[in-house]
């Protein structure tokens, strides 16, 4: 059994963006520019912006962060995006989800302008993905196919099961991994929570990508010898250490590790990528935009 080392694969390839970016300035041009927008004050939301504009010092970034309380109006939010989509010294911005209930996510999704969509969510970056087409990828799945290139993971005609169709991990990575590419080529089944008899799919898989939000949920029996297992659930548990609770993936590790080829921990595997080709994408932003007006 191999642990897929997401945090130390991630420092190397944030050493590769910091490389191109020195590159850059070197020539004369600024660094890229990624903008954070957070509404409201969920707390792993926060932690997420926090590692992202950490992350954008270490590769040499300028970062920016938008805060604004909960009570923002859906009106407020387009004016801020509105704002940014015309700042021709923004490459990329984010938006964190999720956004307030009262804030219709997709509507937000819709305003972002397709080159500044560094998080590959808009309609417009899903569709250049499904048709294998140059555009931003979204950036869990995008590690996840990072993750396999580097620990040179053969995916072609392998049997993948992804657990969870979510429009962030499960439907892309399904897509990506089923395509006609050097990491793709798989026979991929998506499973939700109508799924039947979910056990008698993952036992068959010889890629097994979890992405459900179930603590814990993929037991030793539910996976086969030898499989490749790719935990993306991440869940605060609550206990009575100094933090006040501990975190927990979507696998039983202890219990699903010894039965595995490759496997991700949680924390420290597809977290630390999926920041990592955020920033990817912000530098493929500029470089973009550097080529436009050569």
């Amino acid at each position: 059994m191999q642990v897929l080392n997401g945090l130390e694969l991630s420092k190397k390839i944030k050493g590769e963006i910091k490389g191109e970016v020195d590159g850059l300035i070197s020539q004369g041009h600024r660094p890229p520019h990624l903008v954070a927008i957070l509404v409201g004050d969920d707390g792993a939301s926060q932690t997420y912006v926090n590692n992202k504009i950490k992350s954008c010092k270490e590769c040499g970034f300028k970062s920016s962060e938008i805060r604004k309380d909960a009570s923002l109006t859906e009106k407020e939010l387009i004016d801020i995006i509105e704002n940014l989509n015309n700042d021709s010294a923004v490459d990329g911005f984010i938006i964190q989800l999720p956004l307030p209930k009262h804030i219709d996510e997709n509507k937000i999704l819709l305003k972002i302008k397709p080159e500044k969509d560094v998080d590959g969510f808009t309609p417009h970056s899903i569709g250049l993905m499904t048709l294998g087409l140059d555009g931003f990828k979204p950036a869990t799945p995008y590690g996840i196919i990072k993750m396999l290139e580097r620990y040179n993971i053969e995916t072609k005609g392998k049997r993948c099961i992804v657990v969870g169709r979510s429009n962030i991990v499960g439907k892309p990575i399904g897509i990506m991994l089923g395509q006609n590419s050097q990491v793709g080529n798989c026979t991929v089944t998506i499973l939700n929570s109508h799924t039947k008899n979910i056990e008698s799919y993952t036992r068959e898989a010889d890629i097994l990508i979890v992405a459900i939000g179930k603590p814990k949920m993929i037991t030793a029996e539910m996976v086969k010898e030898g499989a490749v297992v790719i935990d993306v659930g991440i869940t605060r548990v609550s206990d009575n250490s100094e933090k006040g609770f501990h975190l927990e993936g979507d696998v039983d590790y202890d219990g699903v590790a010894p039965k595995c080829s490759y496997i991700t921990p949680v924390p420290g595997g597809v977290g630390p990528m999926t920041v990592t080709m955020l920033l990817f994408n912000t530098l493929q932003a500029r470089k973009k935009t550097l080529a436009a007006k050569a």
